[in-house]
Formats: C-alpha cells, sequence, structure tokens
C-alpha cells in the first residue's frame, strides 16, 4: 500500500484542485487469465432471455471499463470453452457520449439458424449507427477456462469508457418445468459470461431478463421493476461486487415472507417446510449480527431453495442467499449453513479476499462471526459443540491429507492451473477460524474484537483485501499488541478453542463412543440400549458417528451389533445422519445393509451426500455396485458433479481390482463389463485428472 502524506502549504498560496489517490491495481490471481490490472471496471450491465425450448440462455452484456493506460492492444477477459462467441465489432459514440466504444459478441444457438433477436439495451442519444468488426479469439487456460482476447482500437485512450457486448450459450435444463441456476464460486462465472473473474475485481451490475410465462427470475441484486404483460424482470445491485456473486435462478418459485426484510422462494412443495423452518428466525440472525458488526448493507435478505443438484451446500450471493433444499431436512444443519451465509453479508461480500489463495480472509472470519451469532441467540453449549463437531472433522482431514499438503495450510500457494475450488475443504473454514480466534485471544476480551471487526468492515467494506490489510488493522487498532511486537503472523501453530461450555452436549457422546469400542460387546450393546440417541441434538450423533468412522473397519460383530442398535432408527433420520451410517456400512463392507446406500444415493442428488460415498465405495470391492448405481442417477447430477464422480470412479480402471463378493439382491446386476467399456461410460473423450479427496468434507461457501 503506497505510503500517504499531508503537506502543510505557506499561507497565501492558491489552492489547486485536489485529485483522490489512484486506485491500485487489482491483486494478481493467477486463476485469471484476464488483464484486469490494466483496466478499471465501473459496471455490467446483462440483457438475457430464457428459452426453455431452445434449452437456453441467451442475453447481451455490456462492460464498462476505462483503460488504466494510453493505447491498451488488446482486452483479455476470462471465458469458457461452452461459451462460443460469434462477433466482435466497435461502434463509435459523440464525444460526449459515457460509452464512446463498444463491442458486440453473439452466440449462435444449438441448431443451424441463428439465435432469435434480443431485446436491445437503450441507445446514447446520438450514437452513430455505424460498426467495424473487431478481430478476437479464444486460446486454452485451464481445465476450467480460457483467456479470451479482443483487439482494441488504437486511437483508445486512457480513462476512455467503453463497452464489451456478448450473447450467451445454452444452458441446459433438467426439470419439466423449467429451472435454471448459475453458481460462480470459484471461477466458474466466466462460463455465464466473459468477465474479470477474479475476487480482486469489483463493480455495480444491473441486468434485464425476459423469461417464459409462469417463470419467476431471481438475481443477486434488488428487483427494481417487472412486466408481467412482457415477461421482464429488470435487477440492479448498487454496491461493487466481485463477478463471481453475480447469480441468477429462475422456474417454478413462490415467495412466502418471513420477516420485515425477508422471504423465502421456494418450488411450491417445499415453500411450507421452508416457511416453518424459517419464519422470524432470520430476522433473530440479522439482528444479533448487525449488534456485533454494523448495519446490514444489502438491502434485503432472501433465501431460494434449489434443487438437490446444486453442487454445493449454500451460497452467499448478495441479497438472495442460495441453499440447496436437502438441508431443509436437518433443523440444526439449516440453522448453521444459513448464519454462516448470513455472515458473509460483512465477511466476504462486503470484504471480499483478493486472491483465491487467502480465500480464509472470508471464510474464517465468517466461520468466527457465525459463531459469535449463535452464541448470541443460541447460546455458548450449542456453538461449541457445532465447534467440536467441525473441528473433529478437520482433524480427521488432517490426517488424512497430511499437514504437508499443498492445501492443508492456512496460506495456500495456488500453482498456475490448479482450480481454486479445490480449497474449499475445512483447512480454508476451520483453519481460518482458527487464527482468527486466535488473534481474539490476544486482545483478550471477545467485545473488544467484536469491536476491531466492525471497524475492520467499515474501512474496507465493497473493496478486495489481503492478509497484510487484516494484520495491519489489527496491530493499529490494539497499539498495544504492536508494542509488545506480539506475533500475528497468519500461520501460527493451531490455536484451538476453549469448549469446555459443551461438555454438556459432548460428554454423553465420548460416553457412547468408549462404550462401543472399549467394553466388551454384549455389555456395549446392554449399555447403549438405555441411551435414547433419537432425543440428541443432530450434531451429537453426526459427532458420535464421525468417531466410529475414524475407527472403521471395526470387527464385523461390531457393525452388527451397531446394525441392531441404531440402524432403523437411523435410517428415518435426516441425510446428515444417514450418510454417516452408510459410510460406515460401506467402509466396513456391511452387505445387509447395503440396499440402504443405493436407495440414498438414489435420492440424494448433491455433491455433499453423493460424493464421500463413491469414494469410500471405490477404494475396496464395491466399485461394480458404485458403477451400476452411477449408470442409473447420472443424468439427474450436476454436470459437475457428475465429472467429479467420474474421475473418482475411473481411478484405477486397466489394472487389478479386488473380486467381488458373490452376488446377492443388490450386487447380482452389478456391471460386469470390461474396462474398456466402463472408461467409455465415465470419462467420453476426457482422460481422468488429479482429484483431491473430498471425503469427510460438508462445507457451505
Amino acid at each position: 500500500m503506497a505510503a500517504q502524506c499531508c503537506c502543510r502549504q505557506a499561507p497565501g498560496a492558491e489552492t489547486a484542485p485536489v485529485r483522490p489517490p489512484p486506485e491500485p491495481p487489482p491483486a494478481l490471481d493467477v486463476a485469471s487469465a484476464s488483464s484486469a490490472q490494466l483496466f478499471r471496471l465501473r459496471h455490467l450491465q446483462l440483457g438475457l432471455e430464457l428459452r426453455p425450448e431452445a434449452r437456453e440462455l441467451a442475453g447481451c452484456l455490456v462492460l464498462e471499463l476505462c483503460a488504466l493506460r494510453p493505447a491498451p492492444r488488446a482486452l483479455v477477459l476470462d471465458a469458457h470453452p461452452a461459451l462460443r462467441l460469434h462477433s466482435a465489432a466497435f461502434r463509435r459514440a459523440p464525444a460526449a457520449a459515457e460509452t464512446p466504444c463498444a463491442f458486440a459478441f453473439s452466440a449462435p444457438g444449438p441448431g443451424p439458424a441463428p439465435p432469435p433477436p434480443l431485446p436491445a439495451f437503450p441507445e446514447a442519444p446520438g450514437a452513430e449507427p455505424a460498426c467495424c468488426p473487431l478481430a478476437f479469439r479464444v486460446d486454452p487456460f485451464t481445465d476450467y477456462g480460457s483467456s479470451l482476447t479482443v483487439t482494441l482500437p488504437p486511437e483508445l485512450q486512457a480513462h476512455q469508457p467503453f463497452q464489451i457486448w456478448w450473447l450467451d450459450p445454452e444452458l441446459t435444463y433438467g426439470c419439466a418445468k423449467p429451472f435454471v441456476f448459475t453458481q460462480g464460486h470459484s471461477v466458474c462465472n466466466r462460463s455465464f459470461f466473459p468477465c474479470f473473474d477474479t475476487p480482486a475485481v469489483k463493480c455495480t451490475y444491473s441486468a434485464v431478463v425476459k423469461a417464459p410465462s409462469g417463470v419467476q427470475v431471481l438475481m443477486s441484486a434488488t428487483q427494481s421493476a417487472y412486466m408481467e404483460e412482457e415477461g421482464v424482470f429488470h435487477f440492479h445491485m448498487e454496491h461493487p461486487v466481485p463477478a463471481y456473486l453475480v447469480a441468477l435462478v429462475a422456474g417454478d418459485l413462490k415467495p412466502a415472507d418471513i420477516g420485515p426484510r425477508s422471504r423465502v422462494w421456494a418450488e411450491p412443495c417445499l415453500l411450507p417446510t421452508a416457511t416453518s423452518k424459517l419464519s422470524g428466525a432470520v430476522e433473530q440472525w440479522l439482528s444479533a449480527a448487525e449488534r456485533l458488526y454494523g448495519p446490514y448493507m444489502w438491502g434485503r435478505y432472501d433465501i431460494v431453495f434449489l434443487p438437490p443438484s446444486f453442487p454445493i451446500v449454500a451460497m452467499e450471493n448478495p441479497c438472495l442467499t442460495f441453499i440447496i433444499s436437502s438441508i431443509l431436512e436437518s433443523d440444526e444443519f439449516l440453522v448453521i449453513d444459513v448464519i454462516h451465509e448470513v455472515a458473509h453479508s460483512w465477511f466476504g461480500n462486503a470484504v471480499t479476499n483478493a486472491t483465491w489463495e487467502e480465500m480464509w480472509l472470508s471464510e474464517g472470519l465468517a466461520t468466527y462471526a457465525q459463531r459469535r451469532i449463535t452464541t448470541e441467540t443460541y447460546g455458548a453449549a450449542f456453538t461449541c459443540l457445532e465447534t467440536a463437531f467441525r473441528l473433529d472433522a478437520l482433524h480427521r482431514q488432517m490426517k488424512l491429507l497430511g499437514e504437508d499438503s499443498p492445501v492443508s495450510k492456512l496460506q495456500v500457494k495456488l500453482e498456475p492451473g490448479v482450480n481454486p475450488s479445490h480449497l474449499m475443504n475445512l483447512f480454508t473454514y476451520e483453519k481460518g477460524y482458527c487464527f482468527v480466534y486466535y488473534l481474539s485471544q490476544l486482545c483478550g476480551d471477545p467485545q473488544r474484537f467484536d469491536d476491531f471487526l466492525r471497524a475492520y468492515v467499515e474501512k474496507y467494506k465493497f473493496t478486495s483485501v489481503v492478509a497484510q490489510d487484516l494484520l495491519d488493522s489489527f496491530l493499529s487498532f490494539f497499539p498495544e499488541l504492536k508494542e509488545q511486537s506480539v506475533d500475528c503472523r497468519a500461520g501460527p501453530p493451531l490455536a484451538e478453542p476453549d469448549l469446555s461450555q459443551g461438555s454438556s452436549l459432548t460428554r454423553p457422546v465420548e460416553a457412547l463412543f468408549q462404550l462401543w469400542t472399549a467394553e466388551p460387546l454384549d455389555q456395549a450393546a446392554a449399555s447403549a440400549s438405555a441411551i435414547d440417541i433419537s432425543k440428541w441434538r443432530t450434531f451429537q450423533t453426526a459427532l458420535f458417528l464421525d468417531r466410529l468412522l475414524d475407527g472403521s473397519p471395526l470387527p464385523q460383530e461390531v457393525v452388527m451389533s451397531l446394525s441392531k442398535c441404531y440402524s432403523s432408527l437411523l435410517d428415518s433420520m435426516n441425510a446428515e445422519i444417514r450418510i454417516r451410517w452408510l459410510q460406515i456400512v460401506v467402509r466396513n463392507d456391511y452387505y445387509p445393509d447395503l440396499h440402504r446406500v443405493r436407495r440414498f444415493l438414489e435420492s440424494q442428488m448433491s455433491r455433499m451426500y453423493t460424493i464421500p460415498l463413491y469414494e469410500d465405495l471405490c477404494t475396496g470391492a464395491l466399485k461394480s455396485f458404485a458403477l451400476e448405481v452411477f449408470y442409473q442417477t447420472q443424468g439427474r447430477l450436476h454436470p459437475n458433479l457428475r465429472r467429479a464422480i467420474q474421475q473418482i470412479l475411473s481411478q484405477g480402471l486397466g489394472s487389478s481390482t479386488e473380486p467381488a463378493p458373490e452376488p446377492s439382491t443388490e450386487l447380482g446386476r452389478a456391471e460386469a463389463d470390461t474396462d474398456s467399456d466402463a472408461q467409455a461410460l465415465l470419462l467420453g473423450d476426457e482422460a481422468p485428472s488429479s482429484a483431491i479427496s473430498l471425503r469427510d468434507v460438508n462445507v457451505s461457501a
């Protein structure tokens, strides 16, 4: 950061106009191919049209930019192979116009005929209609994106505004009624529209979306108008946001108010459940967050529930949190996940990590704020239980991946070509939380630390920051620590919190686990039958099952007794409980309960409920069973999730594998074809790539 100073002027000297200091260029982001450091993005404007019959989302995009130095030769944007670009053109406007230059892009429809005309943005008064073509090219960048290079006119001067126009590619629908959603985190919006797909660049945006009759359109912005007769929705986001927070969802969605500034949107069959579980609660969480960290800045806080194919648990899109409908099964996980997204309104959305290497700046601070909010609303015991559950999973992942894994460190070095989404793991969340907790302990008072975070948000809101900004602000707020030369570098030894206030909830879990692992089996079963886990909190049961997972494989007689005691009961509980029991079933090759695994994978289409089971199935003798289930369900999976499972299933094909067990009801129909057939099913034309294990990972964005 550049040094600043103030100079005293001599009496009588004329005062020159004070110019604001130039904005620093965005931080270098190895996950972006764009030339974001050469331009300033002021605003982006989307014009979209939903076309269910053609199974596409089409539209035009205007990027309002200024070059930071004269005569830039080219503009480079992040794009994607799925983004088919048709043409580019430069259009001159009068000197007084706000947008003197423009480029046009289009994408052909799936058939030979060009897509129908789109509603155009209003022309600037007096704009010249003449235009001339511009050259552009799309080059490979990584497996998650491309670079789009557009040659700029040589007369373009520094700080002269210009526009980019673009027409979107097809986007398929998977429902009987039209339903489409986008997911931008971390680097996915480059397949939605060409952009500076880096968290270092923020801008305001607006959108006009035309949809068929009966389709509700929502975006991560304020809806400013709706022309019912034309089916046109207008949106505007007044605060600068990074590209990954531009989001759209459209479908058969109905609203219900749950508070003075909140409503839920869901398909009609889900709306009563969503309303009953969240009515009044969201306002309580928002109010608690405001008391801690200052006013809520985004106007409305609405929630939309998405189909099971949504690839993550939840996404903190401003004004409109996206959350997977599967989470409605578990009240406690729903509470935690929504509160986490509420916390992102301050940490992540208002103040954003400038690079994905420091994603913990958003996720660690949001997790800390989430736990402060839950403590304010539900008490310390519940917060300590949830924290113990998450830290237990953190230690499990540390053991799985190792301390020396590239993704296990707080400050990650993102190598070129590595997808930043691989950093979405518990290290980012929980190691980030532990470091923020460490800072709170240095100042010695949680309330004073809340005051610091409030000041930090006020200083950096609507900007992107690096870790040093946080640390410098911390030492400035607590000068006594600076004088003591306290070590607050990002990455000290893991500082875990004192969770003794949750012992009333964690002690029974530990006691039951000890019964099953330390006592003789007959005594364990008899003693365990006296403990009614149906009255436990979800996090208690999940923690107990996680401990059993840690000890797997267990002796077969123990698994049989566990199944006799708990299998039917657990099968009636929510998905967070069921998946843990089914992982125990798979890791212990317990075939009598394998039909429950099949039924679960046939009904659950989300990443958090499929990846862990497929990874476990593919480590032992059940790979043919996994292939069969995947073959039957792959059409209902999100493309990114389908690709991830394909990579898991393809590992080891062509080499010797363990023989499958004798055919049973569940295994009798398992695929017994050759390895080449399985490879064709799984990969198409793509070869498997290395994937970071997601076992034991369950995080929201």
